[in-house]
């Protein structure tokens, strides 16, 4: 029974090393080959340590929201929304995907009123524009790209965007990374947006850009 006893130790602490040596490799091998969002452990308080909303740098004034978008990372990490503290769409939440994914805040309250992933690869561009057409008045549009954005963009799509007060909607093509918040019926561009192009020359990944991250206080009810 004692050399029984023994084997099994030995196994297990056999089994630990083991364990904890494929773990460090794994660790390290995606820390080298895909950025993380940095960002997404800030949006828990906890008690007795002062953290901003969604981890901003700086607090946001009275009457402005915070936010911070996340694009995805390559085909292999999905893009992250936080809005107001709250992780709104994250690949932990299970409700994002390939292509496009949006949520819909009510300008006036914050309160997130509609969310959607829409594959730009081979999904159906009419999902897409119904939901574009459908947005409120004084609604905030967050967006955040993830794998493919531009494969089944049309012109009417860059229009909605356009609308919506994003530069860059009409660039937008095939592997890109893009994140944007716009407002319905923004008379200007929006301030809050960033556009990555894929580029064999540049591009941080095999095949796609590096994943972009947008944060800001954006003003209540005001656009």
């Amino acid at each position: 029974m004692r050399v029984t006893g023994l084997i099994r130790v030995v196994a297990f602490v056999f089994t630990m090393v083991a364990m904890w040596v494929f773990l460090r490799s794994y660790v390290s091998f995606n820390r080298k080959t895909i950025r993380l969002p940095r960002w997404l452990e800030f949006c828990v308080t906890f008690p007795g340590i002062p953290n901003n909303k969604c981890g901003l740098s700086k607090p946001c004034q009275d009457n402005f929201f915070a936010f911070k978008l996340s694009s995805g990372a390559a085909n292999v990490v999905g893009p992250s929304m936080c809005f107001e503290n709250e992780i709104i769409m994250s690949p932990v939440r299970n409700n994002v995907g390939r292509g496009l994914n949006i949520a819909l805040v009510n300008g006036s309250t914050g309160q997130v009123t509609k969310k959607g992933s829409f594959d730009m690869y081979s999904g159906e561009p009419k999902l897409l524009i119904q939901f574009l057409e459908e947005i409120p008045d004084s609604t905030l549009v967050l967006v955040a790209s993830y794998d493919d954005p531009g494969t089944k963009m049309n012109d009417k799509i860059r229009t909605l965007f356009s609308n919506l007060g994003s530069s860059y909607a009409k660039q937008l093509g095939f592997r890109d990374s893009w994140v944007f918040l716009g407002a319905k019926d923004l008379k200007n561009k929006s301030p809050y947006e960033q556009f990555l192009k894929n580029n064999p020359e540049t591009n941080k990944y095999e095949g796609w850009p590096e994943l972009l991250e947008l944060e800001g206080c954006v003003p209540r009810k005001v656009f």
